[in-house]
């Protein structure tokens, strides 16, 4: 329930890091009907802005909401048993041609019920919650059937009625071939492009469209195939892309106008190029790329040399990133991916907002979105430093204080 509805809120002494930077000295934030109303540096600050305010907090470090732009946070089952094989030295593509991976999550969420899918996805949006996510992505991927794949958008729908929390989806209907389908990929991107996305426009449940772009999933002529009928929906443009290897699917989503591309451990200068062109923003996923033990490393310097805005996400999934703690993915896109706590910070509200196509959230700014964190620390980035729960003081979404301790 939440903590203050209040119409104007007062937070003082504040060390701010507003989506891109840390700000140089302790600022007082005013929020007022849902928007901030103004940021003042606290030594400077006209008490009589305060009149008919409400002090809600003061100290710490305050950060936007954080953004979490790549999630499949909706699925039955879980894949524990591949996890151990993958230890004991099965690659994660041999276990998908064998039938697990992807299809076996497939399985489970074809079978399960809306409500059923509810309570199993709720614990895991909770964890998000509790460590600071006010707007996030989530996928569907694991019906590959119409009706399976329209009940998860559905499901991730009502996640967002049931919790404080911004959530848009994405039908990702190219995320694997179905069994039924084997040996006509063709056959089943018409069924993607000629009913999935028709219908998921029509109900209003897909805000974007997806593709896996690999050996393992669709090639990049399918994969065009699908951004094409999005397209003609209205529908925005994502992409798995260069997650195994480099099959150009980064940049074919960029000519797209896509809003990322996602994972691209794989990917090359003229994808670089090509993104940093479209404005297509990078999503990186150090989850999956520590569950998985791979080594190829994302092309950082590249990305940095080229202006590509580089986003951080959970990409929490049964399979190869079950995690569902954003504030470790900045630790680990610093450890493993050698960002700088700003970019990592950055890369999880004002680029991860940007990967969505929300270009008024992810930042402290006046006229924003109240979405914001209070954390008990004293400086932004001890967030991608220390991996530690129970560091969030207060949750702010949409101006309302939804969580405190």
């Amino acid at each position: 329930m939440p903590m203050h509805s209040t119409s104007k809120q007062l937070w003082r002494d504040v060390q701010v890091f507003d989506g891109l930077a840390q700000l140089d000295e302790a600022m007082n934030v005013l929020v007022e009907d849902g928007r901030i109303a103004g940021l003042w540096p606290s030594r400077t600050f006209d008490e009589a802005l305060a009149q008919g305010a409400v002090e809600v907090g003061s100290g710490g470090v305050m950060t936007p909401g954080l953004v979490d732009c790549h999630t499949h946070l909706v699925y039955a089952g879980n894949r524990a048993g591949e996890f151990e094989q993958r230890l004991e030295g099965v690659s994660y593509e041999t276990i998908a041609r064998n039938g697990g991976g992807i299809l076996s999550s497939v399985r489970a969420t074809r079978t399960a019920s809306e409500d059923e899918l509810i309570a199993a996805s709720l614990p895991r949006l909770d964890a998000l919650l509790a460590d600071g996510v006010t707007t996030l992505e989530i996928k569907s991927g694991y019906g590959l059937t119409v009706e399976s794949e329209l009940k998860m958008l559905r499901v991730a729908r009502r996640l967002g009625e049931l919790r404080p929390v911004r959530v848009l989806t994405t039908l990702l209907g190219a995320h694997a071939l179905p069994p039924e389908y084997a040996g006509r990929a063709d056959d089943y991107v018409s069924l993607v492009c000629d009913e999935m996305i028709p219908a998921a426009a029509r109900e209003r449940l897909a805000d974007a469209v997806d593709v896996f772009c690999e050996g393992i999933g669709f090639s990049p002529a399918q994969c065009e195939r699908v951004f094409q009928a999005a397209r003609a929906h209205g529908l925005a443009i994502k992409a798995h892309a260069e997650q195994l290897s480099n099959l150009g699917g980064s940049a074919l989503a960029a000519r797209y106008g896509a809003l990322s591309a996602d994972h691209i451990e794989y990917l090359d200068e003229a994808g670089v190029r090509a993104m940093a062109e479209a404005g297509t923003v990078a999503v990186l996923l150090p989850g999956a790329f520590h569950v998985l033990r791979e080594t190829q490393l994302p092309p950082i310097e590249l990305l940095r040399q080229y202006g590509v805005p580089m986003a951080v996400a959970s990409d929490a999934n049964p399979g190869t990133s079950p995690i569902c703690m954003p504030t470790l993915m900045a630790n680990l896109a610093c450890t493993l991916f050698r960002l700088t706590p700003r970019e990592a910070l950055a890369g999880m509200t004002a680029h991860g907002a940007r990967a969505l196509g929300l270009h008024d959230l992810g930042c402290i700014a006046v006229g924003a979105p109240a979405d914001l964190c209070l954390w008990g620390i004293r400086q932004p980035a001890e967030l991608a430093y220390a991996v530690q729960a129970g560091r969030l003081r207060q949750r702010v979404f949409n101006g309302v204080v939804t969580y405190a301790r």
